[in-house]
């Protein structure tokens, strides 16, 4: 079996993979908006790539999660429901990618070879996704007797925490670098210069959030070298930490104020746009820091009963 560090170490690893697939397909929602051919497509279909952001933007909700989990929940120290939930939030985080990923699928191929052929494209591609990521563990899954392990947290060396604090940022960063380059070259396209004035700043605005966000999720490695010449410290744990809160916190905003200029352009109305933004806003931090110090209250109550 394998130690819990190590488990848990693994869980991130995997959810640096998932957000990597995620990064490339919300980068296209994001530009798409912005493409001539966008507005060619029927209205429905423009609501239907406007409904397929949002549901990405859920995944990419649940796969950061453990991060946000893991510094405030247990301060980057190991323990059994850090990698539990590690675990639930990426396989739930599947299906909302599924959906996008098939949405997208049947739109771009129904632009070009009809409805019928989207229909089975993108029906394909979500069987194809059930059977792999769903079906293929469900039947592969062990039948061993698992015996619920306690919750106490357990020694975590320093080196392991510095690690597993770098490892959260890299899971962050490719969302942050999805959206950067998105906004960097929106300023270049025609369909930027037809936005209204407010959406324009608002991007702008949008581009510096993620552009602080970039610099916060990469100054704990160069702290790391320069500080403390590669040794590991509490120092660089901290550092890390509070960095990796901070970027949580720029990170939506950032990718919520590129929401609003997005649905604006596909639906023309400032109330549905700043619905959109709103509720994506709440998502991210009600599940970063809202769930999380709510469980963090559960757990200190319940060892103040304990002693």
């Amino acid at each position: 079996m394998a130690e819990l560090k190590d488990k848990i170490k693994i869980a991130l690893d995997e959810s640096r993979m998932l957000v990597l697939g995620t990064q490339i397909l919300l980068g296209f929602q994001f530009r798409s908006a912005f493409e001539p051919a966008f507005e060619q497509l029927p209205k429905s279909s423009q609501y239907l790539k406007m409904f397929g952001l949002m549901i990405l933007l859920v995944a990419i909700t649940l796969i950061m999660a453990p991060g946000s989990y893991h510094r405030i929940v247990r301060a980057g120290s190991d323990a059994e429901d850090v990698h539990q939930f590690a675990t639930t939030m990426m396989d739930v985080a599947l299906i909302p990618f599924l959906v996008a990923f098939a949405l997208d699928f049947y739109i771009s191929l129904g632009r070009v070879l009809g409805t019928a052929a989207g229909l089975i494209g993108g029906a394909s591609v979500a069987l194809t996704c059930m059977v792999f990521w769903y079906g293929l563990g469900w039947l592969s899954r062990s039948r061993q007797d698992r015996r619920k392990k306690g919750q106490q947290v357990q020694h975590t060396p320093l080196k392991t925490k510095i690690d597993q604090a770098l490892t959260e940022a890299r899971v962050v960063l490719p969302g942050a670098q999805a959206l950067l380059g998105f906004q960097l070259i929106t300023m270049f396209m025609d369909g930027f210069d037809k936005l209204p004035n407010v959406s324009k700043f608002i991007h702008i605005g949008s581009l510096a959030l993620i552009a602080v966000t970039m610099i916060l999720l990469m100054t704990p490695a160069a702290y790391h070298r320069i500080a403390e010449r590669g040794e590991d410290t509490k120092r660089v744990h901290q550092v890390a930490s509070t960095f990796l809160m901070f970027a949580m916190i720029t990170l939506p905003l950032g990718i919520c104020g590129d929401v609003y200029v997005v649905m604006h352009k596909a639906t023309q109305s400032v109330a549905t746009s700043l619905t959109c933004a709103s509720v994506a806003l709440a998502i991210f931090y009600g599940t970063w820091f809202g769930f999380t110090a709510y469980r963090r209250s559960q757990i200190e109550q319940a060892e103040m009963k304990e002693e």
